[in-house]
């Protein structure tokens, strides 16, 4: 029963999620409206971490089985990318590339701040 309550915690705050997407004409996804909702629930102690821990922790778990749809997707789009696959294929391994460079400099100035905070 504990599972099904986070999970439909979470489930209500997507739903916020696509509400605000549907108000503001931002060309944001509504998972990313759903995900800074929760963040900024999580921080400010509106919903406690033990509210949604495992069942977070679940869905991480499974992440990877959620790429396998949009892997078919492209497998079964591959007639209409066979013609740009390079330019398709070096995109991915830039933003990759940037994005694990980004995180990994956001990470350290976090540990940083923590650190310092502690020391204080």
């Amino acid at each position: 029963m504990k599972y099904l309550k986070q999970f439909f915690l979470i489930i209500v705050i997507s739903f916020f999620g696509e509400l605000l997407h549907w108000v503001i004409p931002l060309p944001i996804p509504a998972s990313i409206y759903g995900i800074i909702l929760l963040f900024t629930a999580l921080v400010t102690g509106l919903v406690p971490l033990a509210a949604v821990k495992e069942t977070g922790k679940f869905l991480v778990e499974i992440m990877p089985v959620m790429f396998i749809p949009a892997a078919v997707g492209l497998v079964d789009s591959w007639p209409l990318l066979r013609e740009s696959w390079l330019p398709y294929l070096l995109v991915t391994f830039v933003t990759t590339v940037a994005v694990m460079g980004v995180t990994g400099l956001v990470t350290q100035a976090v540990i940083r701040a923590g650190k310092e905070k502690h020391h204080d």
